[in-house]
């Protein structure tokens, strides 16, 4: 029997019922269900419409104004979420997702404590504020899905229909570019994260809920047929966006797909369907100099982006009509049997097709099939690899991920143990890189995590991750098996003292790998399963991009895997009945509350309180600074209130420190201004910036008076750290590209070297 076909996929007409409230929309509710308060369909937008706004507001996560608004907004409704459910949500027996929890609360204290030993420990603090959002995030849905479990169908619904409205908004600004980015010389789909991989990461993982929309047994037809048009949309931004890391980990998502969940043939025909659909318009796109070149006037990408409009609204009727036409089809007539398996039969044949094609293209090109893995091979570690935002980057092998992650690996070998400090692989890297290429993250969650954290760091990921797969097994069952318990039965009292007794009593203490083993029933395939593999499909294609990329860092990404993690961690064994879990529920009310839950509901908001205050000082500590410099000439002693209050809102700020600095300088205290900018290299002596600024302040003192060689010599001394911190900032390449940066700090050190005598 072919596997597209497994014995658990069954038919309509022999599939057990589900019951109403399994698989959310599981049944044909009346219309007034609609208005029910424990409908589905307000759930599934309020998702949506949060994802979208955290996509929409962070972008890329790189800017500190958008990304503490949305911080402080995740870590408020997380703690409010939890408590709330810990005052009047009922008992439900174990409590699963524990340890995922409290092993991503240690890995966010080690972010936080990374502040002492950090190369940039300002930075620490920030990525420490992240990291609170994001364990409020996990936690909250965690609880949410111990909680509501049968709420499940909102979580894969909203996010299915906020990756069609952000993937929407990114083609949308190809089809007006004058209204929506006339600014945007780039090719490629980056909007809204600002970043094509995001973008693109979004679509991937949409994809992966618009194959459970499609394929499932139960909910309205018309939201499965839309199921169609959603993946063919998803696609081309997927392909219009050229990243290479989104379409692998897609790729290897589906493939976990087809192998866990039985709905192949359906899923297929979504996949498929859809795919041919976006084929035709990537193909035109593609064929398009006017949107495959960077750099194109405003008004050729303009005539082009009506022309890529009219295109996606005739694949997007074309695939609304086929999803109606094939649920249709199936909904009146299942196919029979041997039809199922002749087709699972074909499509393995085709794919079976395809790779024996590409093994035999790659065996006779001139390199043969051994040098063609060579090359890729060379190319992908190849360090000076340079690879153009073009169409052909999609079928390209190189990337300048190997310099990014050759980097990290010096910076962790410079401290293997704790790291650089939580985001500071930016600042650590100047040290090492060979070119004047500025980058932030290492575009790798392990590298990134070993050159920031070390190895403690990735041990706390590793310990996170096993934990995690462990609650995720309980409600997935993914090798479609349960865990079953051998444990020895007890000892006869009577035997005790006897060769057999002590056989029996030492056959208790067996350890902990001979309890379990995986030898029980399969697992039957109810809608709430099938819902439960999807979400875990979506964390692995997730999982997957995050070793290649920085998507860790955008919420958008991360904040929905986050949500299916924590979902799946805290939902625990299918068995429990809805209907009784949502009849235990109780009204809101202070009377008869336990005294334990009433502590630890005060205790979570006073942490989520505590949490984003933490969150809020770095950005008011900046916009403090801001105001003193503005400040400083039509009033200076209030500038200079402002600038000392910057500095204590975040005394890890070197940027407040500047701000202060300045306002003294300007303001007749010298001395004072001095003084600031050494307390600057004190905090961050491996920061070439702090060195910097000392530098060139006490450059200019030596050039004010005379017979300033000790100040000269003392500012040649700091110049010199902060070039030996960072060799790049007067490198060969900078200079002759004229970097304006680059040349100044040349000619300050000339100018200092002579000053010194």
């Amino acid at each position: 029997m072919s596997t597209l076909t497994a014995p658990a996929e069954q038919t309509p007409q022999t599939a057990a019922p589900a019951p109403a409230t399994e698989g959310g929309a599981g049944g044909r509710a009346p219309l007034g269900g609609l208005l029910r308060a424990d409908a589905l369909w307000w759930a599934t937008i309020l998702t949506a419409a949060i994802i979208c706004a955290l996509t929409f507001i962070a972008g890329g996560g790189l800017h500190l104004g958008p990304m503490t608004e949305v911080e402080m907004g995740l870590t408020i409704a997380s703690g409010l979420i939890v408590a709330t459910l810990v005052l009047f949500a009922p008992a439900r027996g174990p409590t699963f997702g524990l340890w995922s929890v409290g092993l991503l609360l240690a890995f966010t204290a080690l972010t936080a404590l990374s502040v002492i030993w950090s190369v940039q420990p300002d930075d620490s603090f920030k990525d420490a504020g992240r990291m609170l959002a994001y364990s409020g995030v996990f936690g909250a849905s965690v609880v949410l899905a111990r909680a509501f479990p049968s709420r499940w169908p909102a979580v894969l619904g909203g996010i299915a229909l906020a990756a069609v409205a952000v993937c929407s908004y990114a083609l949308l600004t190809k089809v007006f570019p004058r209204q929506l980015d006339a600014n945007d010389v780039y090719a490629r789909l980056r909007a809204p994260y600002d970043y094509w991989n995001a973008t693109g990461l979004t679509a991937a993982m949409g994809v992966i809920c618009c194959l459970w929309l499609g394929a499932r047994r139960a909910g309205h037809a018309l939201l499965s047929a839309l199921a169609y048009p959603a993946t063919g949309l998803l696609l081309v931004t997927l392909m219009l966006a050229y990243s290479r890391g989104a379409l692998v980990a897609l790729v290897l998502g589906l493939a976990l797909w087809f192998c866990m969940v039985p709905l192949r043939l359906r899923s297929a025909s979504v996949l498929l369907t859809g795919a041919l659909g976006a084929a035709v318009v990537v193909a035109w796109d593609f064929s398009r100099h006017t949107l495959t070149t960077e750099g194109v006037a405003l008004g050729a990408r303009v005539t082009a982006g009506q022309q890529l409009g009219a295109l996606l609204a005739a694949m997007l009727i074309l695939l609304t009509i086929a999803g109606l036409a094939i649920g249709f089809q199936t909904g009146r007539q299942a196919p029979p049997p041997w039809l199922r398996r002749r087709a699972g039969a074909t499509l393995l044949a085709i794919l079976a097709v395809i790779v024996i094609a590409a093994a035999g293209a790659l065996t006779v090109s001139h390199r043969g099939l051994p040098g063609s893995i060579s090359h890729a091979f060379n190319s992908l570690t190849d360090t000076n690899a340079k690879v153009a935002n073009t169409p052909g980057r999609l079928t390209a092998v190189a990337s300048v991920r190997a310099r990014y992650w050759s980097e990290a690996l010096k910076v962790f070998k410079a401290d293997p143990w704790l790291g650089a400090g939580a985001e500071g692989y930016r600042t650590a890297r100047l040290r090492y890189r060979s070119a004047p290429i500025e980058v932030r993250h290492a575009h790798g969650f392990i590298v990134q995590t070993l050159a920031d954290l070390g190895l403690v760091g990735l041990a706390l990921a590793v310990a996170l991750l096993v934990a995690w797969m462990v609650a995720a097994g309980r409600p997935t069952h993914p090798f479609n098996r349960r865990w079953t318990s051998r444990r020895a039965p007890p000892p006869d009292p009577r035997a005790e003292g006897t060769p057999g007794g002590l056989r029996a009593s030492l056959a208790g203490l067996r350890p902990w790998w001979r309890r379990w083993t995986l030898a029980g029933r399969p697992a039957s395939y109810s809608p709430e399963r099938i819902g439960m593999l999807s979400m875990l499909c979506l964390v692995v294609v997730f999982g997957i991009h995050s070793l290649v990329d920085w998507t860790w860092y955008v919420p958008g990404n991360a904040c929905v895997a986050l949500l299916c993690a924590g979902w799946l961690a805290g939902r625990g064994p299918l068995e429990a009945t809805t209907a009784a879990e949502r009849s235990e529920w109780r009204r809101p009310s202070l009377r008869g509350l336990s005294p334990m839950r009433a502590a630890v509901a005060c205790s979570v908001l006073i942490v989520a309180g505590l949490a984003a205050w933490a969150q809020w000082q770095p950005l008011s500590s900046e916009n403090l600074s801001q105001e003193a410099l503005t400040l400083l000439a039509a009033n200076p002693h209030r500038a200079g209130a402002v600038a000392q209050a910057a500095v204590a809102r975040d005394p890890l700020s070197v940027q407040a420190l500047f701000a202060l600095s300045t306002v003294q300088q300007e303001t007749g205290n010298p001395e004072l201004a001095r003084a600031t900018l050494q307390h600057a290299v004190r905090l961050q002596p491996s920061n070439p910036e702090t060195w910097l600024r000392l530098g060139q302040y006490d450059l200019a003192s030596a050039q004010l008076h005379s017979g300033g060689e000790g100040i000269a010599r003392a500012a040649m001394q700091e110049l010199g750290a902060a070039i030996y911190l960072n060799p790049e900032s007067i490198g060969p390449e900078a200079i002759a590209a004229g970097n304006p940066e680059a040349i100044t700090i040349q000619n300050d050190y000339v100018e200092a070297f002579r000053a010194a005598g």
